[in-house]
């Protein structure tokens, strides 16, 4: 899964990390499933996150695709994804090929590039239709993406149910 971190932001019940500006989409998580069992597998039995195991040429790309941008603790943001779902992926990846492998579907289904080559980009006026935005992923993926979207939690008399396009 992939969110817009300024409506991340938004959805939040606390105050975002300032420390970096976010304008692409970046990795929420990945849980492993599949056709015959979609469902999004939590929890599970398995080694705990050892950041150790992580390369440091691996966590230089992973600050970028998949920052906490929350509260800014990367590391304590990745553990807990391997926690709750990474670990239900060790039967196929280890944790390092889990977190490889985001990074790597991360920049082959870049949802900024997609939707900024669809002339779908951040607009303080233009707004875009669901469909819009999944036309665009599909085309592009061949794959009916889930897409997530937050109500605007200040609504312009223009736009009284705005929402904002969360997660793909």
């Amino acid at each position: 899964s992939q969110q817009w971190p300024p409506a991340t932001c938004i959805r939040s019940k606390k105050p975002c990390s300032k420390h970096r500006a976010l304008q692409n989409f970046t990795i929420h998580g990945l849980w492993p499933s599949n056709y015959s069992n979609p469902t999004r597998p939590s929890n599970c039995v398995g080694s705990h996150f050892n950041g150790s195991k992580l390369s440091p040429q691996l966590i230089s790309k992973l600050r970028i695709s998949w920052p906490d941008v929350e509260s800014g603790n990367d590391t304590q943001f990745w553990e807990g994804e391997w926690n709750k779902h990474g670990k239900c992926s060790q039967e196929k990846l280890n944790q390092m090929q889990y977190f490889e492998r985001s990074h790597d579907m991360w920049m082959s289904y870049n949802i900024t590039d997609i939707l900024k080559n669809a002339s779908i980009v951040p607009h303080p006026t233009q707004t875009w239709t669901y469909s819009d935005i999944v036309s665009a992923i599909k085309s592009k993926t061949q794959r009916t993406p889930l897409v997530r979207c937050k109500r605007d939690p200040a609504p312009n008399k223009n736009a009284p149910n705005s929402q904002f396009f969360h997660e793909g």
